[in-house]
């Protein structure tokens, strides 16, 4: 039996779904019991769960021999690390007292680092807490989603621009879709290292203004890629909408991505093929 958090998302999901395709018993993971019909109907066991509640995610996971989390980034969260520190004991503690033989992590790159990046400190924080269970623990470290291009959408459409918050946007970065991670996960699960370790996955690369021209031929319209320089991030995301303390962990997380610091640096890698043309046509398709 595997246990798969996550799973009304994309990653958790996607890894859920491969798992029950390749005749895995499966327990899902739901906070709320109107997403567990949709899941009995392919063949899950559901379990309604919150990951901060130690004793029933426990519970949750007895007797699997296997058992893929995340990190959920919660915007609303008043203190970002706090939250996060609930969580990952939360965890940790539930995975200490099962004695969950292996664990799959959907963590990123960045993650070996303690400061500077923003979220993704918190990632760095579950590992270690992770390592510390005893478990053989597998991080996948993703870089950039490719269906981060789901956030502009509806503002390329509307008003022709593709905003990029770098500095250039013609730089090539790999781009993972979240299919293939929870493919990754899947296939970790089923067939775990003898011995923790770090994985990296690495997508397809790609500029920011060629994948603004891949998502102008979709919209049928030409795009204009509008940089946002750093000194203007906090500023654009408060005019977004998100709070303050928020606008400016993503903007740590951006100018971390602009020196580097999120760069593959894990044990191996590991490399995805779904293409970003794909993913934005089937993300257009959706709406």
């Amino acid at each position: 039996m595997y246990v798969v958090a996550g799973s009304t998302g994309r990653v958790g999901s996607a890894t859920a779904r491969r798992l029950l395709a390749d005749g895995a018993e499966v327990r899902v993971l739901v906070r709320h019991q109107s997403a567990a019909a949709g899941w009995e109907r392919l063949g899950a066991e559901v379990c309604t769960v919150a990951l901060e509640e130690r004793a029933e995610l426990g519970a949750a996971l007895q007797g699997c021999s296997g058992f893929f989390v995340l990190l959920p980034f919660d915007l609303n969260a008043d203190d970002l690390s706090a939250h996060a520190d609930r969580l990952i004991a939360s965890v940790a503690g539930a995975v200490t007292d099962q004695q969950v033989p292996h664990v799959v992590m959907l963590s990123s790159g960045g993650a070996d680092l303690a400061e500077g990046t923003g979220p993704i400190t918190g990632l760095h924080r579950m590992e270690q807490a992770m390592l510390a269970t005893g478990t053989t623990l597998m991080a996948l470290r993703s870089g950039h989603f490719q269906e981060k291009v789901a956030d502009v959408v509806d503002v390329a459409r509307v008003s022709g621009v593709y905003p990029v918050f770098a500095a250039s946007a013609d730089v090539p970065l790999p781009m993972v879709a979240t299919h293939d991670i929870g493919e990754a996960a899947a296939l970790a699960l089923q067939f775990p290292p003898a011995s923790s370790e770090a994985v990296d996955l690495v997508g397809p690369a790609h500029t920011e203004r060629e994948v603004a021209a891949l998502l102008g031929d979709v919209l049928g319209r030409e795009l204009r890629v509008a940089t946002v320089p750093e000194e203007a991030w906090p500023g654009a995301l408060l005019e977004a909408g998100f709070r303050p303390h928020v606008a400016e962990s993503l903007a740590e997380l951006y100018r971390a991505d602009e020196k580097g610091l999120l760069a593959p640096r894990g044990d191996r890698v590991v490399h995805t093929r779904t293409a970003v043309d794909a993913t934005i046509a089937r993300i257009n398709a959706a709406r």
